[in-house]
């Protein structure tokens, strides 16, 4: 058996394969205690396939303290994005069915944590704004900006990124430089715009990037390209810049 913080005891039946037990990293500001483990029972047979339907059925039946972030369910959104058994993705696309027994859920790593699993990204979307994300042209066209074929391939791998932080969450120059690193994420959105045929700030851009802790902080480990849950490749954008800025 195990205890939760309430001391609920919750006996554990390891016969059955259609069990999972979800421990889960819980915290709560407004009480004056250390984080703590709360471990909860999922029945496969009357749960969703996902762990987020699991969570989903905790916070219903179980405990509605629970906090965590969820939107679109599909992948798109990335708001569920949590470590699960030490990897650092969504909710909504991990299978219970494919999970060990045990499965433990913590908030992304080395994020300052409002509540339970849902950790601050207020930094991190500033460092988005920064980059300026959006098609800057000042030639002010008169008609639809059209793109060649080849044109429009640059961007695939690019414009998937839907900022879950995964990456930026795994990589260790980011968890330590994080207030000027723009770690992986940020770095992958602005090659974005860089690649972009459209676009006509390419100068500034790697001029604003060219900076030895914005960018070159990163020493390719390649931790967000292995963890990235929509399989982009974000250590590969990076290098694209450094090599953008040595030929410009």
């Amino acid at each position: 058996m195990f205890l939760t913080k309430k001391s609920h005891k919750i006996e554990i039946n390891y016969s059955s394969n259609f069990q999972r037990y979800l421990r889960i990293y819980r915290w709560n500001p407004h009480y004056q205690q250390k984080p703590w483990f709360n471990i909860y029972p999922i029945s496969l047979k009357y749960c969703g396939p996902m762990i987020l339907d699991a969570l989903f059925q905790i916070k219903n039946t179980q405990d509605s303290s629970l906090s965590f972030r969820r939107s679109c369910r599909e992948g798109i959104c990335g708001s569920c994005s949590m470590n699960i058994n030490g990897v650092n993705s969504l909710a909504c696309l991990r299978s219970l069915d494919q999970e060990s027994k045990f499965i433990t859920i913590y908030p992304l790593p080395h994020m300052y944590v409002i509540k339970d699993l849902i950790v601050d990204l207020t930094s991190f979307y500033a460092q988005y704004k920064s980059i300026k994300p959006w098609l800057i042209n000042n030639l002010l066209p008169k008609k639809e900006q059209l793109q060649s074929k080849k044109d429009r391939l640059e961007l695939d791998g690019l414009y998937e990124c839907i900022l879950c932080a995964c990456c930026s969450a795994s990589c260790p120059s980011y968890w330590w430089n994080q207030n000027i690193y723009l770690g992986p994420a940020i770095l992958l959105q602005a090659y974005r715009w860089i690649a972009d045929s459209r676009d006509k700030s390419t100068d500034s851009r790697l001029s604003f990037l060219n900076h030895k802790i914005r960018l070159f902080r990163c020493h390719t480990i390649m931790n967000c390209s292995k963890t990235c849950p929509k399989n982009l490749n974000p250590g590969k954008a990076i290098a694209n810049i450094k090599q953008s800025i040595l030929y410009t």
